[in-house]
């Protein structure tokens, strides 16, 4: 059986931030990760991460190297060129849902196909309903966000950065405001959705359990990768 092709490629990244005299934050990131592979970045604070997250998700550019999604390279697209593609091949999942409280829970879960054709079509909700079932959330498509538990309404974040079919799906701290439960929950949602299909996942965590869960664990410690690969390898930090 051959190996899945690379769908995110990151070779020689830095990152700097300043006028004048500049601070670099990132220091030559290679990084690849496969079709269908479920990650888990890891790291300290101020370690790099939200700021490696920003650039894989095409929300900045990196002063220095190239970066790849799906075979295409970014470094030559403009800001309208780079929307499109975040459209097509990124979804986000965020430590809080950032649900929009004036749409019901289906409109929620069908915004980034209306962002990327416009406006809402009837084409639209099939696909939404469906996702919605697969969260074991199908009785609430009507309801409100705000009439949804804490964890309900991160199952629906779920289902709306799924609903364009992304090939990559980028979540930052997902599990980070849910209790043990229903963080297991919500994880185990990603994990079937990463088995069930070739979507790939870099979740980005502090839970160094839910990390040994995921296939390969990356680990940044001031802005270099000082660990890549299988959770077995991983050492967690000391504890007081």
């Amino acid at each position: 059986m051959s190996a899945r092709p690379d769908l995110l490629e990151l070779e020689g990244i830095r990152k700097s931030y300043g006028d004048g005299v500049t601070t670099e934050i990132l220091h030559g990131i290679d990084l690849r990760i496969r079709e269908g592979e479920l990650v888990a970045l890891v790291g300290p604070s101020g370690s790099g991460k939200s700021t490696l997250l920003n650039l894989i998700g095409l929300l900045d550019r990196p002063t220095q190297g190239r970066i790849a999604i799906d075979g295409r390279r970014l470094e030559h697209l403009d800001d309208r060129e780079l929307t499109a593609l975040r459209g097509e091949k990124l979804g986000f999942i965020f430590q809080s849902h950032h649900l929009l409280p004036g749409l019901s829970v289906i409109e929620n879960v069908m915004l980034p196909s209306a962002a990327a054709r416009g406006g809402f079509h009837a084409g639209m909700e099939a696909p939404a309903r469906a996702l919605l079932d697969a969260m074991g959330l199908g009785d609430w498509a009507e309801a409100w966000p705000r009439q949804l538990s804490g964890g309900m309404q991160q199952r629906v974040a779920v289902a709306r950065a799924l609903m364009n079919d992304p090939p990559l799906v980028l979540a930052d701290e997902p599990t980070g405001n849910l209790d043990t439960e229903t963080s297991d929950q919500v994880f185990d949602l990603l994990r079937e959705r990463n088995a069930d299909s070739s979507t790939a996942f870099l979740i980005v965590t502090h839970d160094w359990d839910l990390a040994r869960r995921c296939a390969r664990v990356i680990e940044l410690v001031d802005g270099a990768v000082v660990y890549e690969g299988p959770p077995a390898g991983l050492r967690p930090p000391k504890q007081g």
